[in-house]
């Protein structure tokens, strides 16, 4: 894992072109709660002026995978609320994007319940006795967040050895929550 490039050096790294526009903005496109600059009828994109006043503090991880596959985590507080992901995939002209969705706040609540779902397959499991995902997914997901968190703090590229002994099938059926 790469330091991460917070503050300042992302947005010097967004124009550099360190890490992919046409995946930014497909990402973008799935947003339901893109803040959106200046539309006009041909962009609805915010410039990359007005991102940087509407996000002044933006964070960004890079990871490099065991296969080669380098991604990229950019957190945007300000310009939108949600998860969204894009990606290229080999043999497609067009980047690959959705939006995952979680139980945000209702209005009622600055809350969200993000946890609900963990603590409802924590519940199947004990009353079941069966894991109801791939627990392998939640040590990788964890793994990288320390990983980027010590990357941040010492500033270099943090190794995950640790990493590559997990062996990780998703499920065949969704594990959407559904409450």
């Amino acid at each position: 894992m790469a330091p991460d490039l917070s503050r300042r050096r992302v947005w010097k790294a967004y124009e550099e072109g360190v890490w992919s526009h046409a995946l930014v903005k497909a990402a973008l496109s799935r947003s339901s709660t893109l803040r959106p600059g200046i539309p006009s009828f041909s962009n609805i994109f915010p410039t990359t002026k007005q991102m940087k006043a509407m996000v002044p503090d933006p964070v960004s991880y890079q990871y490099q995978h065991r296969d080669g596959l380098r991604s990229t985590m950019i957190l945007m507080n300000g310009m939108v609320r949600d998860f969204t992901f894009a990606a290229t995939i080999d043999g497609q002209s067009k980047p690959f994007s959705t939006q995952m969705y979680l139980p945000m706040p209702d209005g009622r609540t600055t809350m969200a319940s993000f946890f609900s779902p963990l603590v409802y397959n924590a519940e199947q499991m004990f009353l079941t006795g069966k894991a109801q995902y791939p627990v392998e997914r939640a040590l990788l997901t964890s793994g990288l967040l320390i990983a980027g968190v010590e990357s941040a703090k010492i500033g270099r590229r943090v190794e995950t050895p640790n990493l590559a002994t997990v062996n990780y099938q998703p499920n065949p059926e969704s594990t959407f929550w559904r409450s």
